[in-house]
């Protein structure tokens, strides 16, 4: 079977089982971040073109704010709503391990996360449980597939760790989640949708926010995430 056709199968698959009750549909968003956030997806969206099989619903990771803060927002092009949540970047993107990203790596063994557009494609059993493949649309993330570039959930992705030291810990350049957020990513961005990752630097309120000096990143190190 090839892979399209595996994805629409799988959708159908999860489209037949019950969403939690905490993800059915919420009231329409207006605030500042919202409208941004929605611009963003609206535009990504379209320049993705026919590398995407669905539409409805985009993935925006800004790595412009700390790692403390809610930034992977999952963009509702349908009904105009954002939900946000936690999300990490990679090791080699953050050398000094203060939560802030201070670059973006696409090198093979580099720990660092890639800028850029993806698409999601399938769930998969891995190494950190079931996880979503992901593939790279860009020249600045197209080794997506040799790094095993990923979305998974992560004890370390969780507000309680960020209650305990005050920043989300590193992944090896996966967007990783906390367990009960990650369901978000399972049942809403599988299957063929976009994932937007940058440094956009859109605060709470809309606000700019800017983020620390951006030196240049070693491509090389260890390939182990820690806390």
């Amino acid at each position: 079977m090839d892979r399209r056709n595996f994805l629409g199968t799988a959708a159908l698959a999860a489209g037949a089982l019950a969403l939690p009750r905490s993800l059915a549909a919420q009231p329409a968003t207006a605030d500042a971040r919202a409208r941004r956030v929605l611009e963003i997806a609206r535009r990504e969206v379209e320049r993705a073109g026919d590398a995407l099989w669905r539409r409805d619903i985009a993935g925006i990771a800004d790595f412009g704010v700390h790692s403390s803060i809610p930034r992977f927002h999952f963009a509702n092009l349908e009904n105009g709503t954002v939900r946000s949540f936690l999300v990490t970047h990679g090791a080699g993107s953050d050398p000094e391990h203060d939560g802030w990203l201070n670059g973006f790596s696409n090198v093979v063994g580099s720990n660092a996360t890639s800028r850029g557009p993806y698409v999601t494609w399938e769930w998969y059993k891995g190494q950190y449980g079931t996880s979503i493949r992901l593939g790279g649309l860009a020249p600045d993330n197209s080794n997506a597939l040799d790094r095993a570039i990923v979305m998974h959930s992560a004890d370390y992705a969780t507000e309680t760790h960020v209650e305990k030291w005050g920043r989300l810990g590193r992944s090896n350049g996966c967007f990783a989640m906390g367990p009960e957020n990650f369901r978000e990513a399972l049942w809403h961005l599988s299957g063929g949708r976009l994932l937007y990752a940058d440094q956009l630097g859109i605060g709470e309120d809309g606000e700019t926010v800017a983020g620390p000096p951006q030196p240049p990143i070693n491509p090389g190190g260890s390939d182990r995430a820690d806390v």
